[in-house]
Parts: structure tokens; C-alpha cells; sequence
């Protein structure tokens, strides 16, 4: 079951690793349209808390985004290195978006030390600086190679995320010689794929030394499936559910298709999927520990995203519970208190997408109608809970 989470749970969102609260503006009815995003990464840091410092990372020059195979998304991945010497945690992150405008998200993930070779092997072997990389890293091997230990969440960003500060004595360990993959999402729908500027993005982080007794932090992902069929009153070829596999899968690869596939083994036992606006996914608990923030990813097209723990139980509680999506605030919520999770406890995530929207929206009226499932393009859509936590 292991692999098959790998394989229908291996793209982002783009927002993991956040326990500051964002600040959360009155959502409009139609979601915030996709385009240049508030500079709240553009905002100076907040002060630095005793034991702290700051480690300022990012691309070795600038770089012009090109989509492949035709379209307008395209996933690349930097190697960085913090030229840590000795243990740290990685305690905050405020990410550097030098191009908002094509910039959809990031993610920032840990290499150890064993890993970085490979790491170097996929930049060098790669024309320009960096390595197309849609869904993870590409580090590891065989079924695991997407979402490996060698390469786990430590930081992202995506529209509304602001510094994050890490709470409650936790941060993300790093070992000494380890590097960071920077996975930058560029979208460029507005320009039809067309270049659209150079982008040098980098991120701000803040760490400590090995020494404090810190709880170290881990990332799970809670993926759930997205059969959107088009809209009363569309049609088109892509509104054949075949045929928008086949589109998602020409634009992204072999591993665009397995991902609806797996994520229609984990969630609906291999059922024949079930068209609907509402989809969700349950998830076992493998470890005992503790949460301490949650965080939703959809895109354009989302309505609602909630994450519960242990549903349809005496036990049920609701970790998050986004009434009204909004694309431009997706910063992960702390919870009011951390909460302890058992080995055996059931995550579900639970997602709303709303195929009228687009219609309505400036970056996908232009675009014909589909079908919608999971995909990685912005015109795609996603349903992702993130739970931060440590284990017990």
C-alpha cells in the first residue's frame, strides 16, 4: 500500500513544512484569479529568536522557464547548497520569489549526504542549470523513487505564504554535508507556454544548531483523487474522461497517468471512479506522534478542502476546514493546540472543485472544456491535505 501512496502522492502543493498562522482577507465568491501574487515573501523577517541565524540560498543565475511537450507548466529542479558543517535544524523559512508572475509554487527538500552525488549526476546530465523534474525530485530508485528519505519536505510556498516560523521547540533536522532541491513550479498559462522573463528565486531560512533539543519534524501527504466532469452545457473531446488521462499524461509523463490510477487503488479500492464535484480520500496513521499544522492544496478550480482525523468516530475531530478556497491564501494553519495521533488513527482528506469556474476565470476561459483529474498544471486541479508532525 506504501508504494501505491508513493506513486498517487508524489506532486506538491506547495505548501508543507508552515506553522505560522497567515493572515486570512474575506474571500470572494469566485475564487482569487491566478496571476501576479501579493510579494508577502517580499516582506522583511521577523526578528531572530535566540540560538538563531539566517542562511540565505538561491539559483546560481537566472533562469528563463520552457515548458515542455507544448505546454504552459513547467517543474525544475536546483541543486543548493547551505554548506552546513555540522548538525542544524531548519527552524523558518521565508521563500524569495524573484518572478511572481510565473512562480505557481516551491517546495524545498532535505538531501542527504549519501543522495547528493545522484543530485549532481541529474543537473549535469541536464542542458542549462537545474533538471526537469514533474512530481518529485527524480532521487532514489525502482518504486520509491519520487518520494524517498533522501529527499523530504523541509520548506514551500504557494500564493498567500508568508515567513513561516517553526514552533514549539521542532524544526527540520539536516545533516551535515546535506544539500537542498529547489522544486520550482513556473505557469505559464497567461503566455500560452510562450517564455515570459528570466526568474532567480532563492529563500531565506533560519537554523540552529544540532545541539538544541529540538523535535524533528516530518511531512505527510494526504492525497485524494479529482474526477471533475465538464460542466451542463460543455463538450468537447477532453470532456471523455480517456482522453483528458491521455492529455495530462502526454503533457507530464508515464507517472501523470499512475498517479490517477493509484490514486483511484488507494481511495476507491479500484472501483470504477465516480464523477462528482466532492471527492475524498482516508488515510492510516503509521506512527504515533504529534500535529501541529495542516494545510490544504487545490487549484483554480477548488471550493472547499477540509482534513479530519478519525471520521465517523466517537474519536472524529477536524484538523482544517476551509469553507471558501481561496488559491491566494494557502498558507498552512497551526493548530490551536498540537494534537496526538495513534498508530491506526484514520486521516481523510475531503475536496470541492467547481468545473463552472471556468468559465468565470480570466486564465481558463481561453482553454477548452475537460474533464478534470489529478494533473500538475495550473489548468489541472489537485486535492491535497499536508499534516506536519513529529513522531512520538
Amino acid at each position: 500500500m506504501r508504494r501505491v501512496i508513493v506513486a498517487a502522492a508524489f506532486v506538491l502543493l506547495g505548501v508543507g513544512g508552515c506553522t505560522e498562522p497567515t493572515a486570512t482577507a474575506q474571500s470572494p465568491v469566485v475564487p482569487a484569479t491566478h496571476g501576479p501574487h501579493p510579494a508577502y515573501s517580499n516582506e522583511p523577517p521577523q526578528p531572530l529568536r535566540d540560538g538563531e541565524r539566517f542562511v540565505q540560498l538561491t539559483m546560481p543565475r537566472p533562469y528563463t522557464p520552457t515548458p515542455p511537450n507544448g505546454g504552459t507548466d513547467e517543474y525544475r529542479c536546483f541543486l543548493v547548497d547551505p554548506k552546513f558543517t555540522e548538525r542544524m535544524f531548519v527552524v523558518g523559512s521565508q521563500f524569495l520569489p524573484q518572478n511572481a508572475d510565473v512562480v505557481h509554487h516551491a517546495i524545498f527538500f532535505r538531501v542527504q549526504p549519501a543522495d547528493v552525488p545522484q543530485a549532481r549526476q541529474l543537473d549535469e546530465a541536464s542542458p542549462g542549470d537545474g533538471w526537469t523534474c514533474f512530481g518529485g525530485t527524480g532521487l532514489g530508485t525502482g518504486a520509491f523513487r519520487q518520494l524517498n528519505a533522501g529527499a523530504a519536505w523541509i520548506a514551500a510556498w504557494a500564493p498567500g505564504g508568508r515567513e513561516t516560523l517553526l514552533k514549539n521547540r521542532t524544526g527540520f533536522e539536516m545533516a551535515p554535508g546535506s544539500q537542498i532541491v529547489m522544486q520550482v513550479h513556473y505557469n505559464l498559462l497567461a503566455t500560452n507556454g510562450k517564455p515570459a522573463g528570466t526568474d532567480r528565486s532563492g529563500i531565506r531560512l533560519r537554523v540552529m544548531s544540532g545541539k538544541a533539543n529540538l523535535d524533528p519534524l516530518q511531512t505527510t501527504l494526504i492525497p485524494a483523487p479529482v474526477e471533475l466532469p465538464c460542466a451542463a452545457g460543455e463538450q468537447g473531446q477532453l470532456c471523455d474522461r480517456e482522453q483528458a488521462i491521455l492529455d495530462v499524461w502526454r503533457r507530464f509523463g508515464h507517472q501523470a497517468g499512475s498517479a490517477v490510477a493509484g490514486l483511484n487503488l488507494l481511495c476507491n479500492h479500484g472501483k470504477d471512479p465516480v464523477a462528482g464535484s466532492t471527492q475524498h480520500c482516508d488515510l492510516q496513521v503509521r506512527q504515533t506522534g504529534t500535529v501541529y499544522a495542516v494545510a490544504g492544496h487545490m487549484h483554480l478550480l477548488g471550493r472547499s478542502i477540509k482534513v479530519e482525523l478519525n471520521p465517523d468516530t466517537p474519536k472524529a475531530r477536524t484538523l482544517l476546514d476551509v469553507p471558501v478556497y481561496n488559491f491566494d491564501d494557502q498558507g498552512s494553519r497551526p493548530l490551536t493546540a498540537p494534537v496526538r495521533v495513534q498508530k491506526g488513527d484514520v486521516y481523510r482528506v475531503t475536496c470541492t472543485h467547481d468545473a463552472t469556474l471556468r468559465r468565470q476565470l480570466p486564465e481558463l476561459r481561453k482553454l477548452p472544456p475537460r474533464y478534470v483529474v489529478w494533473g500538475e498544471g495550473t489548468s489541472d486541479e489537485m486535492c491535497l491535505g499536508i499534516v506536519i508532525w513529529s513522531p512520538a
